[in-house]
Parts: structure tokens; sequence; C-alpha cells
């Protein structure tokens, strides 16, 4: 199938009514058909069985700039092909966090170079690009099995530097970030509360709403229980 048929296969799908769940969710993007998510993965699916160059014709498909085609683009690519200019290049064209969030769970934290472009990312100035990189810390601290306590740790100095934008995109990432890396076992729930309680220190607006957050999360029973299962 070719970029234009899937499009033109997606605009069928098309329900203008749920433009009221976008704004519900504050997601706000130009382009968009409207298809609700549970589709747009069965769509994936069933597309990855049909197409050979999967890595092809998601670049094909994100360059529409529609919301819902750029879905099944980060849904369909192949992480073994992703390299950092892609990287870069679809980070830049981040508008709504709900991309930013499914192409670095679906995508982008699945390739290897996903912790140097968390690091990069979070300092970035643009919202959506800034969100990517906190974002990308805290899928990699659930998909990625592999990562020592270390890899993970090191994410904390950078989540306590950012702590105080204010920004509701980047500080809710920075929170989740904090949130994600402190439910992973106990030694990180540990320095993740050590990280909110110097976050809190700081005073800031944004910081202390992180840090209060994080920390009502990562000391309660339900994620202490969790963590104790995990052990056993």
């Amino acid at each position: 199938m070719t970029a234009d048929e899937i499009i033109a296969e997606l605009k069928e799908l098309s329900d203008p009514e749920k433009i009221a769940d976008l704004e519900r969710y504050a997601i706000k993007t130009p382009k968009w058909f409207g298809i609700p998510t549970p589709q747009l993965k069965q769509f994936a699916r069933e597309l990855k069985k049909l197409v050979d160059d999967r890595h092809a014709l998601a670049a094909e498909l994100w360059n529409s700039g529609i919301y819902d085609v750029r879905a099944i683009a980060f849904m369909i690519d192949d992480p073994k092909q992703v390299t950092p200019e892609q990287m870069d290049s679809w980070c830049a064209d981040f508008d709504n966090w709900a991309t930013v969030d499914g192409t670095c769970s679906y995508l982008f934290c699945r390739t290897p170079f996903a912790y140097s472009k968390a690091f990069e990312w979070a300092e970035r100035v643009p919202e959506f690009e800034k969100r990517a990189g906190f974002s990308m810390m805290a899928y990699l601290a659930v998909h990625d099995k592999k990562a020592e306590n270390e890899d993970l740790a090191a994410f904390f100095p950078t989540i306590e530097k950012h702590s105080n934008d204010d920004r509701n995109f980047v500080k809710k990432a920075v929170n989740w970030a904090l949130r994600q890396i402190g439910k992973r076992n106990f030694e990180l729930n540990e320095k993740a509360i050590a990280a909110a309680e110097k976050i809190k220190a700081t005073g800031t607006k944004a910081g202390r709403w992180i840090a209060a957050d994080a920390i009502r999360e990562l000391e309660s029973p339900a994620v202490r229980e969790r963590l104790a299962r995990r052990r056993r």
C-alpha cells in the first residue's frame, strides 16, 4: 500500500465529533481525522502485515502532518532503522503532547539513542521538544527492562535542574519521569524521593507541585506494596 492509499483509508474512518475528545485532553493540532486510539492500533497491526519497508512508509506518513496518520507512522516504524537525525527531525515537528508521548513510547525509547536524546532534548526550549526529553525518561523507566539503576538514576540531576519550568506540558513530564523512575524498585524509589525533596527545597511554584505530587505517590502504600512484591 502507498502512503496516499493509507491516508485515504484513514480519512474514511474520520469522525469529526471526536474533536471533543481532543479538546477534553488538551490535544491541539492543526490537522486530524478524529480516529479513536483503539482503531488506530488495530489499523497499525494490520498494516504491519502488508508492508515490507515499514521504515520508509513511516517517513512518508509522518510527513503528512496529520495527527492520526503520524500515530500510524510511529506505531509501524522499525526502531532498529531509526537514526538520530530522524529523531531530531520528528522531535522538531512535535506540536502536541499526545504525539510526543506516543512517539517516545512506541518508537524512540526502543532505539539505541534513547538515553542520549533524553538528555539532549531536556535542554531544549520549545515546550513539546523539551517534554520529549522527559517523556523519554519516563518510558525508559517502564520499557527498558535491562536498564541498570545507575542508568536511570543519571536522569535525576536533569530532572532537578528543570523542575522550575512552569509550562504545563513540561512540568507534568518532569513529574512523570521522576515518578516512573521512582516506581522501578526500592533503591530508585529512595533516590527519587530524595530528588523530590531537593526540588521542593528550591521553592519554585513548579518545583513545589512536582515534588508534592511525586512524594505523595512514591511514599504511598500502593507503590510500596508493588515494590515489595517485585522484590520477592
